[in-house]
């Protein structure tokens, strides 16, 4: 209702009733939606904070959950709340400023949730690469052995310049795995992601310094492969 008030009184006296009728519908429409929507809250972690020790200590995923990925949902409801305001109000410039907003605070979102589900506790049958199934043959076939996609991973991912994502993915185009990077929190459009490492310095600075190789040369012991040949199997 406040937002077809505030809407009624932008139009003039003698604006066209059918418009101002028009710009209420759409503005008691977007409050709607957003009361509907609900605002993005952080997921639980699968696991203890503690759970991936020692690859990831428990000191960096406590923050690198409740802190940054925090931190990125409340700017993407922050970011969705004013884009919902600035399309009930026409204003077109204000929403295309609001773009990068919602780009990197989203894909922040986004990358993070992939990236929890797609780790697993220290020494669990997760962790293990498999030895037949859909995820084996395919790295077979891409890469000739998990050994030679490690190497890709890490070599690609370490490469990246500031801060950005390694991606093992599937391009649904050639039917196979490929190595690709993203920057920043640029979430990955041009594959189905199958596993994420988050090469940003919050995911790995206190434990590992600025020793990129070391932390992706861990992290694999901590993979979740069975989440990343289920996404594989929805993806083929």
């Amino acid at each position: 209702m406040v937002a077809i008030a505030r809407t009624a009184l932008r139009v003039s006296s003698n604006s066209n009733p059918l418009k101002l009728k028009a710009r209420s519908i759409a503005a008691a429409s977007t409050t709607f939606n957003m009361a509907v929507r609900g605002k993005h809250t952080l997921p639980e972690l699968p696991y203890a904070y503690d759970a991936l020790e020692p690859s990831i200590s428990s000191e960096i995923m406590t923050l690198h959950h409740t802190k940054h990925h925090q931190t990125y949902v409340n700017g993407l409801n922050a970011a969705e709340e004013s884009l919902q305001k600035l399309q009930a109000s026409g204003d077109v410039k204000g929403a295309i400023a609001l773009q990068p907003a919602l780009k990197f605070n989203g894909g922040g979102h986004i990358n993070h949730s992939l990236f929890w589900k797609n780790l697993a506790p220290t020494g669990s049958q997760q962790a293990k690469f498999p030895s037949s199934g859909a995820l084996y043959e395919q790295v077979q076939a891409d890469f000739g052995g998990f050994e030679n996609l490690k190497k890709e991973v890490n070599t690609k991912t370490a490469a990246v310049q500031g801060s950005g994502w390694g991606w093992l993915g599937y391009n649904k185009a050639t039917k196979k795995l490929e190595v690709v990077t993203t920057a920043n929190q640029d979430p990955l459009l041009s594959h189905v992601p199958i596993i994420g490492i988050d090469i940003w310095e919050h995911a790995f600075y206190l434990q590992y310094k600025n020793v990129k190789p070391d932390y992706l040369n861990a992290i694999w012991d901590v993979i979740n492969f069975e989440e990343a040949e289920k996404r594989l199997k929805e993806a083929l």
